[in-house]
């Protein structure tokens, strides 16, 4: 059996598949949004041919805008190049049960070069894929944890489209931040959250309520850090799927509503050497016992969140978050167990991690690792000094620099970034600041409920 409840090695799928166990495998891969994306299989046809060979996809996926429409300007699809296709080679490490489905697995592929089976650059696992290659240069592996939140509403998907997402009713009715009593309530899914995703190869914590009407907050397991971005992957299709079927909806936007608190996903990350953990150490940085590895990687990144921000926050409701004394960061700052600050350094010993407060529940997990861990990386080979430890209400820290205050100016920071550039290359940041700028411009033609209230009678 596999190590991990869920997880399926190909002998097992194939004992699945005769005794009608499973009868669809879903073949997916991550778009630019994090949004997974592929095709269904009939079980017997995935194992006698797209197992070992592959499949293929539309390459045009990785140029579309959130309706799925074609946008013009990318060098690596277009018009012009007839929009051809790239390959989805399946990795079979990510084969799992999907039990929120009838009679059904998936797995996650590895978007490829049709010509040479090299990874496509610009796909967001790929550039995740190069990254942890150059930690691996280095002498480390990284771990990691998601920890996402969401709001869930008595109201199915599509009457809350209908309703145009307005007047929706949340599945709590006071704020419920680790209340038992209200918790309760959500019970009915939360607990099928907690289960499928337990049974379809992503281990679970626990969940509790969140500081917002029908706010959760779900966690999973600490893992190697591909496989916890294809794990956040899989928990979000999984909770997404799960609502539908049972005629209530969740929501992932980072700010679902002006009044309410945002939806994090709080990133941990911690590195390991041949070692052993590779953050612990007899030195100090402020009241943390910790090697020089923590201290540089710590400082590398808080140095480049600034450029790194749209792999943090990637549309323009994510900037709608970063507001004070909402429980989100406004300041580029670290601390000791500080919910205030952008850094919150936690743990002891062979525990001791960073947590990442800056991603919103809306992350892209391929993007937000693989900036993560540039630039820890950076901070560690040119040994780049953290600020001082803060003490106290970082909101109030006027004094340190804030984190960018929208999509265009974080997208203007990161298309001008040289650190960028020479870590991803410039066709990857040609593409992600050409994609970041069009969902700009789509915000900024769009005429909004904000704009008819104030201006429909009294302009």
């Amino acid at each position: 059996m596999a190590a991990v409840r869920g997880m399926l090695s190909r002998d097992e799928l194939v004992g699945l598949v005769e005794s009608g166990d499973i009868e669809t495998v879903l073949v997916a891969f991550s778009d630019l949004y994090g949004r997974l994306m592929g095709k269904r299989y009939d079980a017997s046809f995935f194992l006698e041919s797209v197992a070992d060979h592959g499949s293929h996809a539309c390459d045009y996926l990785l140029t579309v805008d959130m309706e799925m429409e074609p946008v013009p300007g990318y060098r690596f699809a277009n018009w012009e190049r007839g929009y051809g296709d790239f390959a989805l080679r399946p990795d079979l490490e990510t084969l799992r049960r999907a039990t929120w489905l009838d009679r059904t697995a998936m797995v996650l592929c590895d978007v490829v070069q049709e010509r040479d089976g090299s990874w496509l650059r610009e796909a967001p696992r790929s550039i995740l894929r190069s990254q942890i290659d150059r930690l691996s240069k280095a002498g480390f592996t990284a771990s990691a944890g998601s920890e996402l939140e969401y709001f869930l509403f008595e109201n199915g998907y599509r009457e809350a489209a209908q309703k145009h997402y307005a007047d929706l009713r949340p599945a709590g009715w006071y704020l419920e931040d680790y209340h038992l009593q209200q918790g309760a309530r959500e019970e009915s899914f939360n607990a099928a959250a907690r289960r499928h995703l337990r049974d379809s190869g992503v281990p679970v914590e626990g969940s509790k309520g969140e500081w917002g009407l029908g706010q959760q907050e779900l966690n999973v397991r600490y893992a190697e850090v591909l496989t916890m971005a294809d794990r956040h992957a899989v928990y979000k299709q999984c909770l997404k799927e799960l609502a539908d079927s049972l005629g209530v909806s969740v929501t992932f936007m980072a700010k679902f509503a002006s009044d309410q608190a945002g939806s994090s996903c709080h990133v941990h990350l911690s590195l390991r050497n041949e070692s052993g953990e590779a953050f612990p150490g007899e030195g100090a940085l402020g009241p943390v016992h910790c090697s020089e590895v923590f201290r540089w990687f710590l400082g590398g990144w808080i140095a480049h969140v600034p450029e790194l921000m749209v792999f943090y926050a990637p549309t323009i409701n994510s900037y709608k978050r970063y507001q004070a004394g909402s429980w989100a960061p406004t300041r580029l700052g670290w601390s000791v167990d500080n919910r205030t600050a952008g850094f919150r350094v936690v743990g002891h010993g062979d525990s001791l991690r960073i947590e990442c407060r800056i991603p919103g529940a809306d992350c892209n997990p391929y993007l937000t690792y693989a900036a993560a861990i540039a630039s820890g990386l950076d901070g560690i080979e040119n040994q780049i000094e953290p600020p001082e430890v803060f003490e106290g209400n970082i909101y109030e820290a006027e004094a340190l620099p804030r984190v960018p205050g929208s999509l265009r100016e974080a997208n203007a920071l990161f298309a001008e970034s040289g650190f960028a550039r020479s870590v991803f290359g410039d066709a990857v940041v040609d593409h992600y600041a050409h994609f970041f700028a069009t969902e700009q411009a789509a915000y900024d033609q769009a005429v909004t409920d904000w704009e008819r209230r104030r201006y429909f009678e009294r302009i």
